[in-house]
């Protein structure tokens, strides 16, 4: 086989090649944006150290050794302030306000040194918040590094090199060993392995065959994989978690926003203590102390570093985080309401009866069904060719294979005449039919009918899935949700089918996407409300409850209107997407309020002339990196994410 190699493949100039450059030119506009803060923090380092220098081994005297600090004051700390009280003319009223008082503070009172520290503990903050996000990032860039560029198409007998952004669904591709699969498709010829285990998280190699589905980004192992394209490459896998990768630190989560609400509480407070010190004792530099010992900003820093530490280990475990916000409200939601389909049952129907006409064999008939139906596309082929199999049924040869669209499937076999059909279409020619048709049931059917006489009626159900009870009843006692409602477009008698086997009482049945609409906006009412859905119809309802989880990749309105997608469409990712959540806002909080707490202690002591300034203000600095070291640890996996 000839193999073409174009060597110049415009990489990251089209498609997804941009995604991924967009990625890093993001990171590299965030690192130049923290560049400033890292050259006052640089300035203010060497400003200390020459005080010090010059203090301590030249003995030098206060007019020479203060020298340095003034200019770090003059050259940093009126920047610093010049932006805080730009913050104030906005009445955005933060903790970082204490630190702008306290520089002030310190020039007033000569305190030169304390006021350069705080100048560090400003601009260090934001230095070490690039550093923190970026560390919590580093499972995001490294999928970001590993996006396959190039996809080896074959046209003919000839193997072409061609950029990401060329493909398209349909194209024929290979994948050959050891390498990234290009994009999402599907196996057409070839037997092996793909490791998946970067994307979804399982610790196992996929087998993969003829007609198996393979993500991109995957790594192919020993054997050549000839694929067919089902997605362009903007739309696989790897493309979404570049956008959630820009999206995330975008949008702004509440939870950031909590941090500005403890600092609206926390700032008054260390006014008052240190307004109470100077008065009480006399000395202004008891106020600048307290002051300088109080002053976190950096530390709320700690509460975007483990919403994004979060965000990246949700990626990582096949879990995207569209909206941050859905992280803190997970663990309020108290109503959680479920769709039917492909939520609570895997969303393939099986073939769950199969009703003969007396005298004639069940057995037999579902044998020239799926002779027949493997030649088939219709949704319910499969699960009738599955049966047969699963029964030891052999398979025929069938000829004469025709489909009219709406007319059913028919073919020979064995000399026989076989179609497969629906009850209507079979009554509309033999109304005689009628009479040895069974009762219609719950859920999907269709007709067998051979040489021109019916034969047998095969049932079909949508079955739940095997953890779905285990699942249903975890939920109450171990994520405090107090209702659970099965909300769905199908019939009544199917869907109390599925509430009776996994165990919810509440169910609507027959709804509209309007209707289902209202019920979430009914509920979301009366409580925070979580929403799991996977089709287009849960759109309306994903985008009015609280938090709205998709199931799956079914299709992209479904994904756009979730804050969360699990892309695995199983519900052991649902609930470790609860833990994710509640272990991030955990994390935050403790992070938050666990440095507040060292701070307010810090501010007693201060107060009570125990803890100068400049010691204050080094103290506070261990306790800022404190607090990010701890909400990193929202990025790292705990021993399990699931409990039922």
């Amino acid at each position: 086989m000839d193999k073409h190699i174009h060597n110049n493949i415009p990489s990251a100039q089209t498609g997804v090649g941009k995604q991924v450059a967009a990625a890093g030119h993001w990171l590299d506009w965030r690192q130049l944006w923290g560049q400033r803060q890292m050259i006052i923090a640089g300035l203010a380092v060497v400003g200390i150290s020459a005080n010090l220098f010059l203090r301590f081994a030249l003995h030098l005297g206060p007019r020479a050794y203060d020298i340095p600090l003034l200019l770090t004051l003059t050259l940093g700390g009126i920047p610093l302030v010049g932006e805080l009280l730009v913050k104030l003319v906005h009445r955005q009223f933060g903790s970082d306000l204490l630190a702008g008082i306290s520089i002030v503070s310190a020039v007033l009172l000569n305190q030169y040194l304390a006021g350069t520290l705080v100048v560090l503990m400003l601009s260090g903050g934001e230095a070490l918040e690039r550093y923190a996000v970026g560390s919590a990032s580093s499972v995001l860039r490294a999928l970001a590094g590993r996006m396959p560029l190039i996809a080896h198409k074959k046209q003919g007998n000839r193997i072409t090199d061609v950029a990401l952004s060329e493909v398209a669904i349909g194209d024929e591709l290979q994948v050959f060993p050891h390498e990234l699969c290009p994009v999402d498709g599907v196996v057409t010829a070839g037997h092996g392995v793909m490791d998946e285990a970067y994307l979804t998280g399982e610790p196992f190699k996929i087998s993969k065959t003829p007609g198996s589905n393979v993500l991109s980004g995957s790594i192919n192992g020993e054997s050549v994989l000839d694929i067919k394209a089902t997605k362009l490459a903007i739309d696989s896998r790897y493309a979404k978690i570049m956008r959630v990768m820009q999206a995330s630190e975008h949008d702004r989560p509440h939870l950031r926003r909590l941090g500005d609400q403890l600092g609206a509480f926390y700032t008054p407070l260390a006014l008052a203590v240190a307004i109470l010190a100077w008065i009480i004792s006399g000395q202004a530099v008891r106020f600048l102390a307290v002051l300088v010992i109080a002053t976190p900003c950096p530390l709320l820093i700690a509460i975007p570093v483990a919403i994004i530490g979060a965000i990246s280990l949700a990626a990582r475990r096949g879990i995207i985080i569209k909206k941050p916000v859905v992280l803190e409200q997970v663990e309020a939601c108290r109503t959680i309401i479920f769709d039917k389909t492909g939520t609570l049952t895997y969303g393939e129907p099986s073939l769950a009866g199969v009703q003969s006409k007396p005298g004639i064999d069940g057995n037999e008939s579902l044998m020239f069904a799926a002779s027949l139906e493997r030649y088939s596309k219709h949704p319910l082929a499969g699960a009738i060719v599955k049966a047969a199999a699963d029964a030891g049924l052999p398979q025929r040869e069938a000829t004469a294979i025709s489909e009219p669209p709406g007319a059913g499937l028919a073919g020979t076999i064995d000399g026989h005449q076989v179609e497969i059909t629906s009850r209507r279409k079979l009554l509309a020619r033999d109304p005689s039919a009628e009479a040895f048709l069974p009762q219609h049931g719950d859920g999907l059917e269709c007709v067998v009918i051979i040489d021109g006489g019916y034969s047998a009626t095969f049932q079909f159900r949508d079955e739940p899935r095997a953890d779905g009870v285990s699942f249903v009843k975890h939920l109450g006692p171990r994520h405090r949700f107090d209702r659970l409602l099965l909300v769905s477009g199908d019939r009544e008698s199917e869907v109390r089918y599925l509430a009776d086997r996994v165990g919810i009482s509440e169910l609507y049945a027959s709804q509209t996407p309007e209707e289902k609409l209202e019920i979430v906006k009914a509920e979301t009412r009366k409580a925070r409300t979580l929403y799991i859905g996977d089709g287009i119809n849960d759109a309306p309802a994903l985008m009015a409850a609280t938090v709205g989880v998709a199931m799956g990749q079914n299709s992209e309105i479904t994904t756009e209107a979730a804050g969360a997608v699990i892309m695995d469409n199983s519900l052991k990712k649902v609930d470790e997407f609860f833990h994710i959540s509640r272990r991030m806002r955990n994390v935050a909080l403790q992070s938050a309020l666990g440095g507040m707490a060292l701070s307010v202690i810090g501010m007693i002591l201060a107060s009570f002339g125990l803890l100068p300034p400049v010691a204050g203000a080094v103290s506070q600095e261990f306790i800022d990196l404190l607090a990010v070291l701890n909400a990193l640890r929202a990025a790292l996996p705990p021993q399990t994410l699931t409990d039922f």
